[in-house]
């Protein structure tokens, strides 16, 4: 096995040269912004503005709901229109904040920043956790949390996810490119944290110029190395991009801290330089907006809370008429029916393709090729944890490893049979999340009755 890459994968068509050499460009949201009080892992944001407030770009509009929750902030000044459901690229109805953009941008006062050198680590984790940094990568996963771990003098790598393997995809790529600093000291305020770990950033080897640049940049610091991975899909996968950069494998029931790993992609890593050395909360991101039915494909810094048809028009609108439009990219993106939604802290991307592949596709009976298993970066046999979905046979399901999925796709991707592996898989393992709920809970309502 190659250094700096892990076993199966595949090697699709990435389809970056659309947007990969266009500079991130500055877009100002012309219309209302919509800001659902959930864009992460865990609890809801509560709002803590009604109608007709007057709001600050800055400024706090909705609170964390509980210790895994992340609060919400405006990205313009402008008045609040309404606090109702709106519709997010998961088809979700979503409590969310409307905010009237008044075009002024007038911003809020921020903290004085403080050296990094005289702060505490909870200062930092504080200030990580008050600025509503989340799992940029697509997770939402609440940061702060990320970096609390239980034994974190265990914590021996802190890892900038850079490999940014999902086709299409140009953000993390361009932010590297363009504001290396700014990514290291993201990961400087990591290892703040945690006195035994060294910093690994992690770049595909297609990205020669960011790996050259990072060295450089980090070139005297000897505790953060610059790790050139093997360009294949999907490097950037949690568990992947672990066991590439340190050797070490966990599995469906472990966190990455229990390998003494603490994993954050680019977009991530520069939120939490914002947010300890600016004092500036999570209020924008880097969106790629591309596909061959796009006009000007190009990589933007986007207002969170901008709807995605002011970014199509900014793109220069469509040159052909989109036949599948999909928010992230083509492996593990959702496909969203219309454009009148938001983005969001986790929107990495928006791609608008004139051919859809795979409503074409005809599913046809296996024909045990066994490319499924070949490919698989989870070790398990998607053929047959697909059938046990199709039976919905639980257990076996999970005897099998089903929960080892991390549904990248690449399964349903070499099949020659054009059979929704991936699907079907995915489908079984939030069935048996939700029973492992269920079971959790009446365990502890057992347990309480018995006091």
């Amino acid at each position: 096995m190659a250094r700096y890459t892990f076993t199966g994968g595949i090697h699709p068509n990435d389809g970056k040269a659309l947007s990969k050499d266009k500079p991130i460009r500055d877009y100002l949201p012309q219309g209302d912004l919509v800001y659902p009080c959930s864009q992460h892992i865990g609890a809801p944001a509560k709002p803590v503005v009604a109608k007709g407030d007057h709001v600050l770009r800055g400024q706090m509009i909705a609170e964390a709901g509980g210790f895994v929750s992340a609060p919400v902030f405006s990205s313009v000044s402008g008045t609040v229109k309404a606090i109702e459901p709106r519709r997010v690229v998961t088809g979700d109805l979503i409590q969310s904040i409307i905010i009237e953009n008044d075009n002024e941008y007038t911003e809020t006062e921020y903290p004085d920043p403080v050296p990094l050198e005289e702060m505490t680590k909870q200062e930092i984790i504080d200030c990580v956790r008050d600025a509503g940094v989340v799992g940029m990568g697509g997770a939402g996963f609440p940061t702060h949390v990320k970096l609390s771990p239980k034994d974190p003098e265990k914590i021996d790598y802190c890892i900038v996810n850079g490999a940014e393997c999902e086709p299409y995809l140009t953000s993390d790529y361009r932010r590297m490119l363009e504001e290396p600093e700014k990514v290291v000291s993201g990961l400087k305020v990591m290892l703040a944290l945690f006195d035994n770990a060294r910093g690994i950033i992690a770049i595909e080897d297609n990205k020669k110029d960011c790996i050259n640049l990072m060295k450089s940049i980090v070139k005297d610091d000897p505790r953060i190395y610059v790790k050139a991975l093997k360009t294949k899909y999907p490097q950037g996968a949690e568990r992947q991009m672990i066991y590439a950069t340190t050797g070490r494998a966990i599995n469906s029931s472990m966190l990455p801290a229990d390998a003494g790993c603490i994993v954050d992609n680019v977009d991530t890593v520069v939120a939490i330089h914002n947010a300890v050395v600016n004092r500036k909360p999570l209020m924008e991101r880097i969106v790629t907006v591309t596909g061959d039915a796009i006009a000007d494909p190009c990589n933007f810094r986007v207002h969170i809370g901008t709807n995605y048809h002011e970014l199509i028009e900014a793109a220069g609108g469509f040159k052909e008429d989109p036949v599948k439009i999909i928010s992230g990219g083509p492996m593990m993106g959702f496909g969203i029916f219309e454009l009148d939604l938001p983005t969001t802290k986790t929107a990495s991307a928006l791609l608008c393709l004139t051919n859809d592949d795979v409503s074409t596709f005809r599913p046809s009976a296996c024909i045990n090729c066994g490319r499924c298993v070949e490919v698989c970066p989870g070790r398990v046999m998607p053929k047959v944890l697909a059938e046990c979905a199709e039976h919905y046979d639980n257990e076996k399901f999970v005897e099998l490893g089903g929960m080892e999925c991390c549904e990248c796709g690449c399964c349903s991707f070499v099949c020659p049979a054009k059979r929704p592996l991936t699907q079907s898989i995915k489908s079984m393992r939030k069935i048996e999340m939700a029973e492992q709920k269920k079971r959790a809970a009446a365990a502890a309502a057992s347990g309480e009755e018995k006091k």
